[in-house]
């Protein structure tokens, strides 16, 4: 009998559970909908903001770095909690701030219609072409693990993720988000505890490593990594912490509960960032002929080496269990962007261009209109994954920093600069990105790694070298031309010629001014906790059963600690509502 896909189901109806749970909260209007009308805890917002950085590309592409490359995969991640770091000090509350419902409008409030346009059209295309990379991520590690065909795998789960999307808005999304979030928490736990067993502990896990764990394989200038990791630090606060990646914390019910949940990002994305890569050093040692077992992925064979581990280190159905937590980081990346998306066309396009007809519409039709549109984002994300399932040439890893360093960099500085640069022309930002792609092609096709290696009297570059030095200053270029670019339009701004100067001074002023949540806020309280307290324990007692599967007994035991944990979150989180004083919530 083959539990994998008894566990994989089971999650596949707790995720549909979940759509239908929230599906009376995201009723009330486009707010609600899109950002659920600010009202939600900070332990939703942050496990929601730290899965937006997390994806099947973690335990796939990133995985498969980390068996051939040791530590070194780490520096994107540490980034990453650098990142979050910075948005508790910063950036988290004024994003709450803001005061608006879609990215998109913080833009139009910055830097005017036409750039609000602009940038609507651009970052609706962008995120689709994301999505299609993450959830191809998916289809390539699930066709390894069950020989299923990747078309089919895409479409069952680009489907499933629509209708939790198209139901229930961002209420469903971010409580899937908390719960994948807990998903991927104890698979990756009970992974890790067990290749450290079978290793021997992580003295004999970094000694035994096939190659050097801190720089890894074929690289002769170790220095790469040090630049590369600097400039990583800039690359991830830009596409973490801007306008447009706002969108996580315009949920949040507070100033207050904004900065916790960058806090609580913070903290997962940084425990996360070793735990996660545990099973895949430890493959290298045991199994370092695994990417062999799948010649069909080509250059994508090592994505699959957390298969590998799962298969012959753990207990019968965790294979299952760790497909559904490649689900849940699939899901929450495809999600997102769907609701994201539905939102952006809604206010930024679709709601002017009937205001400039006056043709009066209510929120009612809009809100129909937003899921429709999510209907057909997801429907072109299905294509786009699809689309990049045929090129077997190029690794997920170097995939998604390419598309992240070409193309979302220079589309991404002028939304977190322009927080800080405030006086500039209306054509600063699009000229801006469009310098950027042009300095983005520019480091690709002529400035190449092997021409600056020769200025610099450098030996051959390895394969690997070569793509961390083209990272490195494809960086740098963006950091110092294109930033740099924006930065100086300050000298051809006129106030004279500023039509939104007004609603600019606004914007700047909301930024400092602080969020509190009003009195009906206990209400929306009440219903997270004891919605989500209900989902995750039916989750955690779908994991208990999982001990009655054939094992050996220390294998039941780590189904048995595991739904032991997150059941005891359901249990604090329904206990909880106990204490609470509820006001009235309207419609639900």
């Amino acid at each position: 009998m083959n539990y994998d896909y008894l566990v994989i189901a089971g999650y596949f109806l707790l995720v549909v559970g979940i759509g239908f749970a929230f599906k009376t909260m995201a009723k009330q209007s486009t707010s609600d909908y899109f950002r659920g009308g600010g009202r939600m805890l900070w332990w939703m917002v942050g496990s929601t903001a730290f899965m937006m950085q997390f994806s099947a590309w973690t335990f796939t592409g990133a995985a498969g770095k980390a068996f051939t490359d040791g530590f070194a995969v780490c520096l994107v991640f540490i980034a990453n909690t650098f990142s979050y770091f910075c948005g508790w000090a910063y950036f988290a509350q004024r994003f709450r701030q803001m005061r608006v419902d879609t990215p998109t409008e913080a833009i139009r409030r910055r830097f005017g219609h036409e750039n609000e346009l602009f940038f609507s059209w651009a970052l609706i295309i962008f995120s689709l072409i994301n999505a299609g990379i993450w959830l191809n991520a998916l289809g390539v590690f699930s066709s390894a693990v069950f020989e299923a065909d990747i078309t089919m795998t895409i479409v069952a789960t680009g489907l499933t993720v629509l209708f939790v999307s198209v139901v229930s808005g961002a209420w469903g999304v971010v409580a899937s988000d908390f719960v994948q979030t807990l998903t991927v928490a104890v698979v990756s736990l009970a992974c890790a505890a067990v290749a450290l067993v079978k290793v021997g502990g992580p003295v004999e896990l970094v000694a035994n490593f096939p190659s050097n764990f801190l720089i890894g394989p074929n690289m002769n200038y170790p220095l790469l990594l040090v630049g590369t990791f600097v400039f990583f630090l800039v690359k991830q606060l830009v596409t973490i912490m801007n306008l447009h990646d706002s969108f996580r914390f315009l949920n949040a019910r507070d100033s207050v509960h904004a900065r916790k949940a960058a806090l609580l990002a913070m903290g997962l994305m940084g425990v996360g960032s070793l735990i996660w890569f545990i099973p895949p050093w430890a493959a290298a040692t045991l199994y370092p002929d695994a990417p062999a077992a799948y010649p069909d992925l080509g250059n994508k064979a090592a994505d699959a080496i957390y298969l590998v581990f799962a298969r012959n280190a753990m207990p019968v159905g965790t294979v299952g269990l760790l497909l559904a937590g490649l689900f849940a980081a699939s899901m929450s990346s495809m999600d997102s962007a769907l609701n994201k998306n539905s939102g952006i066309f809604v206010r930024s396009m679709y709601q002017p261009f009937l205001a400039k007809r006056n043709r009066p519409v209510s929120d009612k039709h809009l809100l129909n209109v937003s899921r429709l549109l999510s209907l057909i984002s997801g429907l072109i994300v299905i294509f786009m994954a699809l689309f990049f399932k045929s090129l077997k040439e190029l690794s997920l890893f170097d995939l998604m920093m390419s598309v992240s360093t070409m193309i979302q960099v220079p589309l991404l500085i002028p939304l977190i600069v322009g927080i800080f640069v405030k006086k500039t022309p209306q054509w600063a930002p699009w000229a801006t990105v469009v310098l950027g792609l042009l300095v983005s092609w520019l480091m690709k096709d002529v400035i190449t790694p092997q021409l600056v290696a020769s200025w610099m009297g450098l030996n051959e570059l390895t394969a690997r070298e070569v793509v961390d030095m083209n990272l490195m200053l494809t960086l740098a270029a963006h950091l110092f031309i294109t930033a740099g670019f924006f930065c100086s339009t300050t000298l051809f701004y006129s106030e004279e010629k500023d039509n939104y100067r007004l609603m600019r001074e606004d914007f700047f002023t909301d930024l400092e001014t602080p969020v509190v949540a009003d009195e009906a806020q206990g209400g929306y309280d009440h219903q997270q906790r004891d919605k989500l307290g209900t989902m995750v324990m039916l989750m955690g007692a779908g994991i208990l059963l999982m001990a009655l599967i054939p094992n050996p007994m220390w294998g039941r035991l780590i189904f048995v600690m595991c739904s032991l944990i997150i059941l005891t979150i359901g249990f604090l989180l329904k206990r909880s509502t106990r204490a609470e004083i509820l006001e009235p919530v309207s419609g639900t």
